[in-house]
């Protein structure tokens, strides 16, 4: 495995269904099952699709519905029994992903669901309360961060980004970002795909993984938030064994390790948009 393997293996989860892409059903099962096949498979984690979808998308995948690894969204309403339901009937349900008013509410939640299917909870991206980092602990769930959307005031800032971060890792509890990381590398880019779209710096998946690692190795708050802003693609040298950013470098088994333990995934609506940004970086991707 090399480093670059070890870092990106199934970090993008592909939520084509939703903002700013908007796909049909159709259209972002067929782009899912084509990625699956392409170069860059193994950096390709999960279909996010929302449970009251379940048989749209059965219809549209057809044969190829068993090949597709799902993680669902889910209200706090939800009956986690039809989550049940949807497995005996051949979904391959392997994440459920649920926002709740409050760590009670994700706790009836998800002490009914099956084991084997992991948890992600949505919290403020801000300083979490330890409610919230309590009921993470014991449901042994993961933190899903939204990182951004499609106006400027949907992306939290990077001190508060940090703080969250800071707060996860103090307490070994892994998470999963979402929205607005379609770019590697911190930078301004227009919102929505749209002719007339407002634009503003948007986080880059990059900065929040190797902010994530300093974090997760021992790194202080004030080196992750330089990490977290670098803007510079030129701050980055790849190497088979290695990756470093400025003064920082991680081999493949730390790599590997933040990956597996804190930072798991991040969902976004475009897979050939990142996967086009590390290539124009000169990454060398398989």
């Amino acid at each position: 495995m090399t480093a670059i393997e070890a870092a990106l293996g199934g970090l993008i989860d592909y939520a084509g269904l939703y903002p700013p892409a908007a796909l049909d059903m159709q259209a972002a099962v067929r782009n899912y099952l084509e990625y699956r096949e392409s170069r860059q498979a193994s950096i390709l984690g999960r279909f996010i699709v929302n449970i009251a979808r379940l048989n749209e998308l059965r219809e549209a995948a057809g044969h190829g519905l068993g090949s597709m690894r799902l993680s669902v969204i889910a209200a706090q309403d939800t009956d986690p029994r039809q989550l049940v339901r949807h497995c005996e009937e051949g979904f391959r349900i392997e994440s459920v992903e649920m926002k709740c008013d409050n760590p009670a509410a994700a706790a009836r939640f998800a002490e009914h669901l099956p084991p084997a299917i992991e948890r992600n909870v949505e919290i403020p991206v801000q300083e979490p309360g330890a409610e919230w980092l309590d009921a993470l602990a014991s449901l042994g769930a993961r933190a899903k961060l939204r990182m951004g959307g499609v106006v400027a005031e949907a992306f939290p800032s990077a001190e508060a980004v940090v703080l969250t971060l800071n707060a996860l890792a103090g307490r070994h509890l892994p998470f999963k970002a979402t929205a607005g990381l379609h770019h590697p590398i911190r930078s301004r880019h227009p919102f929505t795909y749209a002719a007339n779209s407002e634009s503003g710096t948007m986080h880059g998946f990059l900065n929040v993984l190797f902010a994530a690692a300093l974090l997760y190795s021992g790194g202080t708050a004030g080196e992750a938030l330089k990490m977290l802003e670098e803007e510079d693609p030129g701050a980055w040298r790849v190497t088979r064994d290695a990756i470093r950013c400025r003064a920082f470098e991680w081999n493949t088994e730390q790599l590997r390790t933040v990956r597996e333990r804190f930072f798991m995934s991040f969902g976004s609506c475009s897979f050939e948009e990142p996967i086009s940004d590390l290539e124009a970086l000169g990454w060398p991707l398989k």
